[in-house]
């Protein structure tokens, strides 16, 4: 007997989907293992990575502190689009802003969502790495 595709225990099997529910709303990385891939990612070009707020592994959204040479270059955050696709958008505070006003956003995201990972990025070339993550989702 097959599940119908209206019944709860059908979204459990990844061959079945529920009608209406974009497919990149089921096969999303969850947000652990990608948190980890980004942060092995950038070490392995030289930088340096850390998590500043774990947050929840399977649904938990991220946000990416990016600093480049230790100051503040920007901030990344993986949102939901209308098409139902995952995509990193620049956010926040910019380059020019005082550590006040960057905290400041932290704090309120980090209120607003329990489930936000906050995820420091010290890299050598910000403006790459924020071309690379939003050019391509």
């Amino acid at each position: 007997m097959r599940p119908r595709d209206g019944d709860v225990h059908a979204l459990a099997h990844r061959a079945l989907r529920a009608r209406g529910v974009p497919a990149a709303v089921n096969e999303r990385l969850a947000a652990g293992v990608e948190a980890k891939a980004l942060m092995r990612r950038i070490m392995a070009e030289g930088g340096f990575a850390t998590v500043l707020r774990k947050g929840d592994e399977e649904r938990g959204s991220l946000l990416l502190v990016i600093a480049e040479k230790g100051r503040h270059f920007t901030c990344l955050e993986r949102q939901l689009q209308v098409s139902g696709a995952y995509e990193w958008s620049e956010t926040g505070p910019g380059s020019e802003s005082e550590m006040a006003e960057i905290s400041q956003f932290l704090e309120k995201k980090r209120r607003n969502d329990p489930d936000l990972w906050l995820i420091e990025l010290d890299i050598a070339n910000g403006k790459r790495f924020v071309a690379e993550m939003t050019e391509f989702p």
